[in-house]
């Protein structure tokens, strides 16, 4: 039997996979999602995972937020997390539909490229990427799949884990494959694994590193090269990547009534408290409080 379990720390609560027992479900929960709801119902205060976790809505309505992106919920809409965004619900009425979280581990000694989840656009953190309502035909054919996905992890059978990940890697794969017409990134390209290695270095260091030049140095790279490639993948600038994902984390930690503004100024590595609202400010358009107060 698996349970979700929070894991209280310092700034917001942290959903986690836990179970009572020592099998391979620890890695994975698959679910109809009125029976989730049913048995998880502690999860509409801002929490976040330390797992993958993805919605496919089939009936129901109201609106979820990521990150602090609010979305309605439409029928086939389906949205994917990665490990650490911060998630709330507001759901209205009967919610029919399929729920996946798996751990970071789950395939990993399944593909022989362990980053190759990471290469789907929908699992690069980035909100507006994450939710998508499906066209009708295609809709159709991720409905199938988790159907058959239900089937297998309430079946004890042969390989029925093997066959798990392969019918998840369809859906991925269904989903992100792309009209004939539509410019779809070389994930083999270098410029586009210098990128993913830079978004990498920003989730590691954004506390302490805060310029380009310091994560180009890094990346054995010039300033300019990789500003120029941030601004042909993503359409911004190396700085504003670095300093997104700054404000983000403040937002995630102002949520938390809890922890003071000069705490959050100073995990976030700011020399005062004024500086890091004068920063917050430019960057969001209001102060920290004025943020705070807004969020509940």
């Amino acid at each position: 039997m698996l349970y979700i379990c929070t894991v209280m720390q310092k700034h917001i609560p942290i959903l986690d996979i836990c179970t009572l027992s020592e099998h391979k479900e620890d890695d994975i929960l698959v679910s109809r999602l009125k029976d989730y709801l049913r048995e998880n119902t502690n999860m509409y205060f801002p929490h976040k995972h330390s797992f993958y976790h993805l919605v496919f809505f089939t009936v129901g309505a109201g609106s979820h937020s990521i990150d602090f992106d609010r979305f309605d919920i439409q029928r086939d809409q389906i949205y994917f997390m990665i490990p650490g965004q911060v998630h709330t619900w507001e759901f209205e009425g009967e919610m029919e539909g399929y729920v996946v979280n798996f751990s970071t581990a789950f395939f990993q000694s399944f593909l022989f490229r362990p980053e190759y989840i990471e290469t789907f656009s929908f699992f690069a953190g980035n909100t507006k990427d994450g939710v998508l309502n499906l066209p009708e035909k295609k809709a159709r054919v991720v409905q199938t799949t988790f159907e058959e996905l239900v089937e297998q992890a309430n079946v004890l059978q042969d390989h029925r884990w093997d066959m798990i990940r392969v019918l998840l890697l369809k859906i991925f794969i269904t989903i992100e494959q792309k009209n004939n017409n539509e410019q779809i990134p070389d994930v083999f390209n270098y410029n586009y694994a210098l990128l993913k290695n830079f978004q990498k270095l920003i989730e590691k260091n954004y506390k302490k590193l805060k310029l380009p030049m310091e994560y180009a140095e890094l990346l054995y790279i010039t300033p300019n090269h990789l500003n120029g490639l941030c601004k042909d993948y993503t359409g911004i600038a190396a700085g504003e990547l670095i300093r997104n994902r700054i404000i983000l984390e403040a937002k995630r930690m102002l949520i938390n009534q809890q922890v003071s503004i000069a705490e959050i100024a100073y995990e976030l590595n700011f020399k005062d408290n004024s500086y890091f609202s004068k920063f917050f400010k430019k960057q969001v358009g209001v102060t920290p409080e004025e943020f705070r107060k807004k969020s509940h």
